[in-house]
């Protein structure tokens, strides 16, 4: 039996969906505990937001290479190793006592999270069939997203109740089980699955594998290829804007602006949240019925620019009830750049997909390395005035960027679609 035909395919799912939440969590995590981290380690602002960035560095950075890896030699052993090597990353993070190690526990997290994704889009492409790819797609964003809401107020409360360095523990023992147990259903559960299929089939799906293009040829031509560069700006805009400011500065900017406790302020956080679990399925539906792909995408990164416009031109400190509007979109449009990947799925070869999902995560994650540390010289900078006055040129930072992906959503190809393909997806 077909991988794509296997019930098996479901646990499969599962699974990895279950252990991608548990690693999205912790991205956004550590900016529950900002400031007791400035407090017990005596670091600055500055510090804070490099230690956030070094983590994205390392996953934007290894975007490329894990792409062209696993395009290679599979995905399955790469999404293993990342959940175990996020896993003790956020185990060494908990016990860290200087901040040496906290700058080495959060580059294993960055090292373990820059395998999850890309193999999970594969993953995907070959357990399940095209016509059901999108629409799963949406699902793991959205459990992404649930990843982040966990690290609001469930994990603000557990923060409060025990302490920081607990929950860190606990999570990265769970994230090395769900290492275990990928290595069960990736690589094991399908070995005995393709001992069932003859030799002779074996050795002739052998014969008919394509000669792979030279990685150096392959590289020169996909970052010459516009489509290429539009998913990277667009994920560029959407991601590195949302996950670089709620993994850093998003619960400071509520207590200092608006005077919020810690859960407070992780709520606010949570508003933006259920806009990005709303945003992963909704978008790829509405994509799905309208047969499109560029419109939706460009009316979701008008709307996010203009939130953090709004921030700027309100001196960094919007009226409440708008503040939860902002975060609400602004938290959608991270759902929806899910679509950056079904781009990537539809206008590329299947042996292309990931190293150039590769290269569009690396966009998001590197605008989610930039933005948390610029905020925070910004912000010391700055601190000698109000806080107002800092937070407010900040924002010019996510403005410019969240314009970029504007950018990269106008520059998407959409090809014309034939009347025999009118229920395909078109770009």
């Amino acid at each position: 039996m077909k991988k794509q035909d296997s019930k098996f395919r479901w646990v499969v799912f599962t699974t990895v969906l279950v252990t991608y939440l548990l690693i999205a969590s912790q991205r956004t995590a550590p900016g529950l505990i900002t400031d007791q981290l400035m407090g017990e380690f005596s670091i600055p602002a500055s510090t804070i937001g490099l230690l956030t960035s070094i983590q994205f560095m390392a996953y934007a950075g290894l975007q490329i290479p894990v792409g062209i890896l696993s395009d290679r030699f599979g995905p399955n052993y790469f999404l293993v190793g990342g959940a175990i090597v996020n896993g003790l990353g956020t185990l060494m993070y908990s016990l860290s006592s200087n901040e040496f190690f906290l700058f080495f526990a959060r580059l294993l997290v960055g090292i373990g999270d820059a395998t999850i994704w890309i193999n999970l889009v594969l993953i995907l492409s070959q357990w399940f069939k095209l016509k059901e790819f999108v629409g799963l797609l949406g699902l793991a964003g959205m459990s992404g997203s649930l990843g982040f809401l966990f690290a609001t107020v469930p994990f603000s409360s557990w923060i409060t109740a025990t302490g920081w360095r607990t929950p860190f523990l606990t999570v990265g023992i769970l994230l090395c089980l769900c290492g275990i147990l990928l290595y069960l259903v990736l690589v094991k559960h399908p070995k005995k699955m393709e001992k069932s299929i003859s030799r002779d089939t074996t050795q002739s799906i052998k014969k008919e594998k394509p000669q792979r293009e030279k990685t150096l040829i392959l590289l020169r031509r996909i970052f010459t290829e516009r489509q290429a560069w539009a998913t990277f700006l667009c994920h560029f805009g959407l991601v590195g804007t949302y996950v670089g400011f709620i993994g850093s500065w998003a619960v400071p900017f509520g207590m200092h602006l608006y005077g919020m406790s810690r859960q407070d302020a992780s709520q606010l956080v949570m508003i933006g949240l259920f806009g990005a679990i709303i945003g992963a399925p909704l978008t790829s539906w509405i994509t799905s019925r309208i047969g499109t792909i560029k419109r939706p995408y460009i009316i979701v990164q008008l709307f996010v620019f203009a939130c953090w416009t709004a921030f700027l031109f309100l001196g960094g400190k919007p009226p409440m009830g708008m503040l939860y509007v902002l975060f609400f979109i602004i938290g959608y449009g991270n759902g929806a750049s899910a679509l950056t990947f079904a781009v990537v799925r539809n206008s590329f070869d299947i042996k292309e997909v990931g190293v150039v999902s590769g290269f569009a995560n690396t966009g998001g994650f590197l605008s989610a390395v930039l933005l948390p540390s610029i905020f925070g010289s910004v912000l010391d900078h700055f601190h000698s005035s109000s806080v107002s006055t800092g937070y407010q040129y900040g924002f010019i930072i996510p403005v410019i960027f969240s314009l970029i992906g504007v950018i990269g959503a106008l520059l998407i190809l959409e090809k014309r679609k034939d009347a025999n393909e009118s229920n395909d997806i078109t770009i």
